[in-house]
């Protein structure tokens, strides 16, 4: 059944790939790996092999590949992806001797990969579970680990139709899980080589903040501004409310960076604003001063904008989930968030310690404003209790480190 679950995904995104971008990189870059692994690979070195899905796992996973850069700097990397979203972001990342998509996961090619690739270790980042390259690993005696894995009772694996699936947790040698729910779920299926470290997700936050760049261009739009609130991350559904409120309010300034940067959707955001507007590619010292809101119309640039806001509003809550609230919440801001956040511990707990601020319905955004904007004790406080989260529960790439080298 697994094996005709992905030759019936594999069909589908070739004929989605005759009418979507995203599809058609996805396809085309499946082609290249092969050529890539040929080219890149030194057959006399071994390699670490890092496994992320998209942006995000690899975002989690980078502080490790980075730790081990620092401590083994003669060490092979390389880096799969398996969507375009992380690939063609971060396909030239300089932490990686090879980076390439993944084949899908069938028997052929967990072979054939394996046979170029030859991996002489494996972290696999949070949610990523294949079948055949995991059992490949398994059969080679090869350690393979799970990185800021979280795990959750109506997954697959504690499931009765997915006994069988489940068995492929039994081809790590270790697991490093986010939470003690997920150590006792693995429990239950009789899986013990399990250790309970946190994400490593608010390592690399940590990280952005002592490396992050300073943009001259944000510092002159926020200067002088009585708030400042950032929307990362943001969809429509999400852009539509805030625009909303921004629109009535001079004294707010808002920094809108939206998930998808295409061109249609930046004419559609602009369309909405009443107020000065201007975009980032386009924006000087002078110019961005006298504007109200400006558009990030580029990737990689959030991660550091956030430090100018005053408050922050991190997308997808009201779609298929939140995008990455701890990177906001590491300046010490509060965040405000969707109700679609069950799935991310970080965002349990800055809610409970009131760093972050849920509104279930789009109508409740603008009374939230009203109060945060009538007492700025409550952005005061709830930004020193992100901040602090965000620093003690920090530590687990260490953990990890530590549990699979040694000191």
């Amino acid at each position: 059944m697994y094996s005709l679950a992905i030759y019936l995904y594999m069909l589908c995104a070739n004929v989605a790939a005759l009418f979507d971008k995203k599809a058609r990189l996805l396809m085309r870059g499946h082609r290249q790996t092969w050529k890539i692994l040929r080219k890149g690979i030194d057959p006399k070195a071994d390699y670490i092999w890092f496994h992320a899905a998209s942006l995000g796992e690899f975002e989690q996973g980078r502080p490790l590949i980075e730790l081990i850069r620092a401590r083994f700097p003669e060490q092979k990397i390389l880096l799969t992806f398996f969507s375009p979203s992380g690939y063609e972001v971060r396909k030239d990342y300089k932490g990686a001797d090879v980076c390439c998509y993944l084949p899908f996961d069938t028997m052929f090619n967990s072979y054939k990969f394996m046979r170029l690739a030859r991996p002489k270790m494996a972290f696999f980042i949070k949610y990523e579970f294949w079948q055949n390259y995991l059992t490949r690993l398994s059969e080679r005696g090869i350690p393979t680990y799970s990185v800021s894995s979280i795990f959750r009772p109506n997954q697959i694996f504690f499931r009765k139709y997915g006994k069988h699936y489940a068995e492929v947790l039994r081809c790590f040698t270790h697991l490093f899980v986010q939470n003690e729910e997920s150590r006792r779920l693995l429990a239950g299926k009789g899986i013990e080589q399990v250790t309970v470290v946190g994400d490593t997700r608010l390592d690399r936050v940590l990280t952005t903040v002592m490396a992050a760049k300073e943009f001259p261009l944000i510092e002159a739009f926020a200067e002088g501004a009585a708030q400042v609130v950032i929307a990362g991350s943001s969809w429509p559904v999400d852009e539509e409310f805030i625009i909303d409120y921004f629109n009535p309010h001079p004294k707010q300034k808002l920094i809108l960076a939206p998930h998808v940067v295409e061109e249609t959707h930046l004419r559609e955001i602009e369309s909405r604003l009443t107020r000065p507007a201007l975009r980032l590619s386009k924006a000087t010292d002078e110019t961005a001063a006298q504007a109200d809101c400006l558009i990030v119309d580029c990737y990689g640039v959030l991660a550091s904008a956030y430090r100018y806001a005053t408050i922050a509003y991190v997308g997808g809550g009201f779609g298929v989930g939140i995008h990455n609230i701890a990177e906001a919440a590491v300046y010490g801001i509060p965040v405000i968030i969707g109700p679609n956040n069950g799935k991310f511990k970080e965002a349990q707990d800055l809610k409970r310690v009131g760093g972050a601020l849920e509104i279930e319905t789009k109508e409740a955004y603008a009374p939230l404003m009203d109060k945060l904007t009538a007492e700025p004790g409550l952005i005061e406080r709830a930004g020193e209790r992100a901040g602090e989260y965000i620093r003690s529960n920090s530590g687990a790439v260490f953990k990890i480190f530590e549990a699979v080298f040694g000191k």
